[in-house]
């Protein structure tokens, strides 16, 4: 596919199902995250990846997470919370790290690595992988963070599933550049 298509086309699959990415589809995905624009060369993103076995252990971080603030849950929301990683075969946690520079704030280092992610999520699209980017509270809990090894300096700026669309792609809202594009000065 070539890289303008990719980028006018990509949309997100909601549903996914086994096979996840190969191995050479994970390579290209993961090569195209690193590429992403990055004021100062910081590389301030790394990413965990989880699959098989892992997705359970992550299942139960969330629902230690969900119980820390919330020890009342019934089953039905404790098996929500433990089958959240089951969205997809595959799934990345992104994550941000943020490091002192004179030059380059904090905010901008965020902005980098979500524009990782945006990258990945788009390579995954030309590679006919469905992906999908997701955050939510679990994003921003700091027992998520400490069970994932975060370090104080790092922050999670989602969560990327992947795996085969269980459903054909859905055609591309039509948008009009000149409702988002304007010169300036009017």
């Amino acid at each position: 596919m070539l890289a303008l298509d990719a980028l006018k086309n990509r949309i997100s699959h909601g549903k996914l199902q086994a096979p996840g990415p190969t191995t050479e589809q994970r390579s290209e995905i993961e090569a195209a995250a690193l590429r992403a624009a990055d004021h100062g060369c910081l590389r301030p993103w790394r990413y965990l990846y989880i699959e098989g076995e892992g997705r359970e252990e992550l299942g139960r971080l969330y629902l230690d997470a969900a119980q820390a603030k919330n020890p009342d849950l019934d089953d039905s929301q404790k098996d929500r919370f433990l089958k959240m990683p089951f969205r997809a075969p595959c799934m990345y946690v992104a994550i941000a790290n943020i490091q002192e520079h004179p030059k380059v704030p904090r905010e901008e280092q965020l902005m980098a690595a979500a524009a990782s992610v945006q990258n990945m999520i788009t390579a995954a699209f030309a590679l006919g992988v469905g992906a999908y980017w997701r955050s939510g509270e679990l994003a921003f809990d700091s027992v998520v963070k400490q069970g994932l090894g975060l370090a104080e300096n790092e922050e999670i700026v989602g969560f990327v599933y992947m795996g085969t669309p269980q459903i054909p792609n859905r055609k591309v809202p039509e948008l009009q550049a000149s409702d988002f594009f304007k010169k300036w000065p009017l």
